[in-house]
């Protein structure tokens, strides 16, 4: 994968966070197959040398520490050298996080755990950033941060697989549309493709179709 946005689609239980999971090293053991990334294997290694690799993860539910302030869950993160990504960029990509940076997560809203848990991603240098259904119960506003900040990323040079139930986000972010059905690929098709397919909007993912 190039510098792109890919998204992963489909129904819940269709195995995307399983996914995630393989990626992020923390599939079963009996795991078989190969995750490949920059022409190296992942399958088997560990999560922390995943992440060396360049690999960064939003999971769903933003699993953030309750006792932590905004602030320490950025500072908690040793950016690389000459990182793009430091604490202050992050309040600069996200300003409502500077005027919370002492509140702790449990203090926040929805959105603002959703930018914490972007930033600290971003904090490690990533060149991919897997995000696990960012949408997920946020405000519409909300949302339409997270699709601008994804699109800004990308712009960046930044490659994102996205894992996502809402077909707006997915199609509004990524141009690739990856369908998975029963844990396997059932589908490959573009943005603009899907949108245009109500049957296929209804089969893959059980909504009513997007208004064109």
């Amino acid at each position: 994968m190039g510098v792109e946005a890919v998204a992963v689609i489909g129904r819940n239980g269709m195995g995307k966070t399983t996914l995630c999971n393989a990626v992020m090293g923390v599939a079963p053991p009996s795991a078989r197959g190969s995750v490949r990334f920059a022409g190296s294997e992942l399958l088997g290694r560990p999560s922390y040398k995943i992440a060396q690799a360049g690999i960064a993860y939003v999971p769903q539910g933003r699993r953030l520490f309750q006792s932590l302030s905004t602030d320490e869950h950025l500072k908690m993160i040793r950016p690389p050298r000459s990182a793009r990504w430091t604490p202050a960029a992050v309040y600069e990509l996200f300003p409502r996080l500077a005027e919370r940076k002492r509140i702790s997560a449990t203090q926040l809203s929805g959105g603002e755990q959703q930018m914490l848990a972007i930033g600290r991603a971003l904090l490690t240098g990533p060149q991919l950033l897997l995000m696990d259904e960012p949408s997920e119960g946020l405000a519409p506003t909300i949302v339409e941060l997270v699709i601008a900040t994804c699109q800004k990323l990308v712009e960046e040079g930044m490659a994102i697989l996205l894992v996502e139930q809402n077909l707006g986000v997915a199609t509004s972010v990524a141009d690739r549309q990856l369908v998975m059905v029963a844990g396997r690929l059932a589908a490959e098709t573009t943005a603009a493709a899907l949108v245009d397919d109500p049957d296929a909007q209804r089969r893959y993912l059980g909504v009513e179709p997007l208004a064109s």
